[in-house]
């Protein structure tokens, strides 16, 4: 089993910016490849960012390339989300996943944090 806890969600204006944090624990969390998704009213989840835990394999949705940054911190089992030139667009819940590295969808879901950005 695998626990992930989100933080950083907010306010914020247009081109502004926001960190996400996703705090990862269980017995094999370092395992598994670590992602943020995100979810907006009346659209299906999808991925936005993807890291493994070595930070050798990353990956980004071509809609947030370039303002978005993600990276981990093994000693904090910690992964972050930078994100940055934020649109209103960009507004939705943002869910922290861990993946098996051989499976396309995740296993394990943090509670999720709303990312909410005004025009």
């Amino acid at each position: 089993q695998v626990q992930l806890v989100e933080s950083g969600g907010g306010l914020v204006q247009a081109g502004g910016s926001l960190r996400l944090s996703c705090v990862a624990s269980g017995r094999t969390f370092n395992y598994y490849d670590l992602g943020w998704f995100r979810q907006a009213p009346g659209k299906e989840r999808e991925r936005v960012a993807a890291i493994s835990w070595s930070g050798g394999r990353i990956s980004y949705a071509d809609s947030v390339k370039g303002r978005f940054t993600i990276s981990s911190d093994s000693a904090k089992n910690t992964v972050y989300l930078q994100m940055d030139s934020l649109k209103p667009e960009d507004t939705a819940v943002y869910y922290c996943a861990a993946s098996d590295p051989s499976s396309d969808w995740p296993e394990y879901w943090g509670q999720g944090t709303q990312v909410t950005v005004s025009s």
